[in-house]
């Protein structure tokens, strides 16, 4: 039976890529995301490979979130699989100069979002005794790095909630998972840096990061294995990167 997977932040960078491969798995497809643009084009893109469909709603706003997953026509309602990949940095401050707007937008996307997300989707999971959840975390959570603060908390928790939700859900069988990759070469950093393209290529420059398109297939990995195979926690780094701040750039 064709599976039916639902992508957050699927406009661009890891939730796009992973959409383009999963559509050439067959697996039907929920593309969520604020472009409406940019998902009717990756609709468009992908509709001779698989079925799709496109939510355009904010994560952080907690009513549209609910309405949107609540109106899902009924060849996607039921969603075999989550893929929390809609998240942001903003800033790179110390946080005595942290600005409290770039603090909220990454804790409401990267955590209440996720949460949102996750707790409209579970019901019709818990009534199947069936699921899978990925969340798309990052090294970040897994460690602290100068002036990465809030940002470095917020994927923290998603760690925390990653291995809660894992706990909590394993009486309806539902596998929990996550998915936390180092630098990987998209639009994050030019998000970070406030539209500053020049810093952003900066980051990436001396080295071989990782691509959108590695971490896809490392996704379809992960949600392809055997029903009784759960990949609870794996961490993906370039090879020139063994930590946040150590990165060999002359490794290129």
């Amino acid at each position: 039976m064709k599976k039916t997977v639902l992508i957050t932040g699927a406009s661009s960078g890891i939730g796009r890529a992973t959409a383009r491969y999963l559509a050439t798995r067959g697996l039907r497809l929920v593309l969520c995301g604020r472009r409406r643009h940019r998902l009717e084009q990756l609709r468009d893109e992908l509709s001779g490979q698989t079925e799709v469909c496109i939510l355009d709603f904010d994560v952080r706003d907690k009513d549209a979130v609910f309405h949107a997953i609540g109106s899902l026509p009924g060849g996607f309602s039921a969603v075999d699989v989550l893929i929390n990949n809609a998240g942001n940095a903003h800033g790179l401050d110390p946080i005595e100069e942290g600005n409290l707007d770039d603090w909220d937008a990454m804790i409401d996307i990267n955590v209440k979002g996720l949460l949102y997300v996750t707790k409209a989707v579970l019901p019709q999971m818990i009534a199947r005794r069936a699921g899978h959840i990925i969340h798309i975390g990052s090294t970040a959570g897994k460690e602290v790095y100068p002036r990465g603060n809030v940002y470095c908390a917020s994927k923290h928790a998603v760690d925390a909630i990653n291995q809660g939700m894992r706990i909590d859900l394993n009486q309806y069988g539902i596998r929990v998972g996550a998915v936390n990759p180092g630098m990987v070469e998209t639009e994050f950093s030019e998000v970070r840096f406030k539209g500053d393209k020049e810093k952003a290529k900066m980051v990436y420059a001396g080295f071989q990061p990782l691509k959108p398109e590695d971490v896809a297939e490392i996704i379809y990995f992960v949600i392809s294995r055997p029903p009784h195979v759960n990949i609870a926690d794996l961490v993906v780094m370039a090879t020139a990167q063994a930590s946040s701040t150590i990165v060999n750039k002359s490794a290129e």
